[in-house]
């Protein structure tokens, strides 16, 4: 018998031994499950910063995990070779959590980030790996499209720390012609997410020419941000670079970049760093504008920060840090 997934929205009817729309989830013996339990596309160190993640943890590495496949379909997905990839045995190899757990200790890796592609779709993996990272005293972080049902990520995100959320657009036409999906979902899970006590959420926005860097579907953005979030949420303005299904579409020019970064800082957004381009993404104090963090490429080096706090003036600034 066939059998309906529940772990995102688009709530798949599954045939024994068929796909869902993600390629990587299944149905055996009346029940949906990931397709091949534990099944790694990558496995790397990197800089919390590359996630990115610029108020968790900075200076840290991140052990980063992937998998295969995705629930959106994004005409110029950055990491199709795995995003499109269908769940199957042969390809990739396993870790179980002890062994990633023994693989970050190795690499003096304090965290763990489920990451390259939707983590959301191998969630029971994620779930049974995060609860065992925890228990050994690393933290977890998950980089996600966020397009998941509410039920789905009460349980999902219990043992997570923190997420990078990829917003990536504001129109449900967008969502619907660029990612095969829907706006709405991705909303309710970021005010889920900035619900949960002392999990730490930034946001990431692709803005790719002529299709989402409108100024107005950008102010209206960065509105609900301050909004329904906080002013404080870190949100990253990434440059888009043709792959995929959108090479007729150029890169994105670092003027657009620093547009939607002033159309979001006069809305009252307090941190806003450019992405994918040479355009410098320090960390200021929003009281009196002083240098706390400095980023070159993914090389920090925290020059303004006591603790939590400016060492100029003595503000707190919202993070996690070491």
């Amino acid at each position: 018998m066939s059998a309906r997934c529940s772990i995102c929205p688009r709530n798949c009817l599954i045939e024994p031994g068929k796909f869902g729309a993600c390629g990587a989830r299944t149905c055996i013996q009346d029940h949906v499950v990931h397709a091949d339990y534990g099944l790694l596309s990558a496995i790397h160190v990197d800089p919390i910063e590359k996630k990115p993640l610029h108020h968790y943890l900075p200076g840290s590495n991140a052990l980063s995990l992937g998998s295969f496949g995705c629930n959106l379909m994004c005409r110029g997905c950055q990491n199709y070779s795995i995003s499109r990839a269908r769940c199957q045995k042969g390809d990739g190899f396993k870790l179980s959590p002890d062994e990633i757990i023994q693989t970050a200790k190795t690499y003096q890796c304090q965290v763990i980030a489920y990451t390259y592609n939707e983590p959301i779709i191998w969630a029971e993996f994620v779930c049974e790996t995060a609860k065992k990272v925890k228990a050994a005293g690393l933290k977890n972080i998950m980089v996600t499209a966020g397009y998941v049902t509410q039920d789905t990520a009460k349980w999902l995100f219990s043992d997570i720390d923190g997420a990078n959320v990829d917003l990536k657009g504001f129109s449900e036409d967008f969502y619907k012609t660029w990612a095969n999906g829907s706006l709405q979902p991705v909303l309710e899970t970021l005010e889920y997410l900035h619900s949960i006590p002392n999990f730490w959420l930034e946001i990431t926005t692709l803005l790719i020419p002529g299709i989402n860097d409108d100024p107005q579907m950008l102010k209206k953005e960065f509105e609900w941000i301050a909004e329904h979030l906080a002013p404080t949420v870190p949100v990253h303005l990434s440059a888009f670079h043709p792959d995929y299904k959108a090479l007729d579409i150029p890169a994105t020019p670092a003027q657009t970049i620093l547009h939607a970064k002033k159309i979001a800082e006069d809305v009252g957004l307090k941190f806003v760093y450019p992405g994918n381009v040479r355009i410098p993404a320090d960390t200021l104090c929003p009281s009196c504008n002083a240098p706390v963090i400095r980023r070159q490429g993914y090389h920090i080096e925290i020059t303004g920060l006591t603790g939590d706090r400016c060492t100029a003036c003595q503000t707190k600034i919202p993070g996690v840090f070491i």
